[in-house]
């Protein structure tokens, strides 16, 4: 009987996934049956931009929390596809850092020529998984929300794929309840031209708040104050940014802090993270952990320990994105045909010990580059992936952490070399500040279509 695979999602991850036994399959190997569950219209997982918030247009929680104006925060280079470049799809160098319509174009554009479409089942997001030790097969239900039926199937291996920041984290602030303004997490910020002349309160200091804040400054946004739980950021805020401890209560439109300062604000993005989850999962197999690095409970960052035929892939903080999600789908697609063989329980546990070990050495994000890179590294020796000089990869986040330092606002107008072609990529025709049309054709200086 055919080894069957079920993956849930066709995001980044999930596509690594098919995009791995497609070139298996290409390369003469036989290859599983394979099934692609998405709930979204389109693949590219969070790289899909809808105007849309709350629910979807099937009543569904809306996946994606991309915002309109969404550049990459880090240089392209950094992601590149080995078997896959930039230039191989767009036909010429293109600049380092892209918004994310050419992004999703890239993403798209790979698995397009790799023919995987048929393997997706979109508008069909999966309900429950279950396994039994009896036949050593995991059933799963999905829902057709355009034929609004249900299916059930077995499968030999379920491949997680579905991401995690789609669900967002919330907290609870005294007085939120009755602020006066706009109150939103990120994932339902969608449009920065929404804040125009508006004092800003974002509270969070990592990724999504500093992204969210020097946009809205890019478009007009009044002032920002970022509210840090720990620690600052630490940049160098050019007027109009400023850094105050966490928040602590509002009273009507003043926002108090913890070092007892106050400020009136206008509207607030709460910027305070994501939470994995996995409603379609039973406790057993259901992966709870916090982002970090290196989840306890998964073998090589992949195979649920309890039950290596159930695979995570992409559950990591991330340095390293869609160049990671082929190392480890390239990985996990060898250990389901058969050519890597999965040690024992004991030497698996030591291995996860191992790497839990090291991450908790880490002090840095320099320190935090070079565990990534090793993890990587790790998974790459193991497979057939095409050649990804990660040493050079880790040299280029490197440069990147200090071309941030140096200028928050100007790090995205620098360029890199592609470590696929060489290429020096070429700089962008528009600052990235006076960038306001993000689109695919005024990104590549093409004319666009008249309305």
């Amino acid at each position: 009987m055919t080894k069957r695979v079920a993956i849930i999602g066709a995001g980044p991850s999930g596509l690594a996934q098919l995009r791995a036994f497609e070139a298996a399959r290409r390369a003469g190997a036989d290859v599983p049956e394979l099934v692609c569950y998405e709930k979204q219209s389109n693949w590219g997982g969070l790289w899909n931009y809808t105007w849309r918030t709350g629910l979807d247009e099937n009543g569904e929680p809306v996946h994606g929390s991309m915002y309109r104006y969404l550049w990459s925060n880090g240089p392209k280079e950094c992601l590149e596809f080995a078997d896959y470049s930039f230039e191989e799809h767009f036909g010429r160098p293109i600049p380092s850092y892209p918004p994310r319509a050419v992004l999703h174009d890239y993403i798209a554009g790979r698995v397009e020529r790799s023919d995987v479409r048929k393997y997706v089942r979109f508008c069909t997001p999966v309900r429950w998984v279950s396994y039994s030790q009896e036949t050593g097969r995991f059933t799963v239900t999905a829902k057709d929300l355009i034929k609004d039926e249900h299916q059930t199937e077995e499968f030999d291996h379920v491949v997680v794929a579905n991401g995690h920041f789609s669900v967002p984290s919330v907290p609870h602030f005294e007085g939120i309840d009755q602020f006066p303004g706009r109150v939103m997490h990120a994932h339902d910020f969608r449009v920065a031209d929404e804040f125009v002349g508006k004092r800003m309160l974002l509270v969070g200091s990592s990724y999504s708040a500093e992204d969210i804040g020097t946009q809205c400054i890019k478009y007009g946004a009044r002032s920002i104050i970022f509210s840090y739980r720990t620690k600052p950021m630490g940049f160098d805020w050019p007027p109009g940014f400023e850094e105050r401890p966490l928040l602590t209560k509002f009273t009507g439109k003043v926002a108090h802090f913890k070092d007892g300062s106050s400020a009136e604000v206008d509207a607030v993005i709460l910027c305070t993270g994501y939470q994995h989850s996995y409603p379609f999962l039973p406790d057993e197999l259901r992966l709870k952990t916090k982002n970090c690095l290196y989840p306890a409970g998964l073998y090589k960052g992949i195979f649920w320990q309890d039950n290596p035929k159930l695979i995570y892939i992409g559950m990591q903080d991330q340095y390293y994105t869609f160049n990671m999600f082929d190392a480890q789908a390239w990985y996990a697609r060898d250990v389901m045909m058969g050519r890597l063989d999965l040690p024992s329980r004991e030497d698996q546990a030591a291995d996860i010990a191992k790497w839990l070990a090291y991450q908790d050495t880490l002090t840095n994000p320099f320190e935090a580059i070079d565990f990534q890179t090793e993890y990587v590294r790790e998974l790459l020796a193991a497979t057939d992936y095409p050649h990804l000089d990660v040493d050079r990869v880790a040299a280029l986040f490197k440069e990147w952490e200090h071309h941030k330092m140096e200028g928050i606002l100007t790090y995205r107008d620098r360029s890199y070399p592609s470590t696929i072609t060489g290429t020096l990529s070429p700089r962008h025709h528009t600052t990235w500040m006076k960038a306001l049309d993000d689109s695919l054709p005024a990104f590549m200086g093409l004319p666009q279509a008249a309305e």
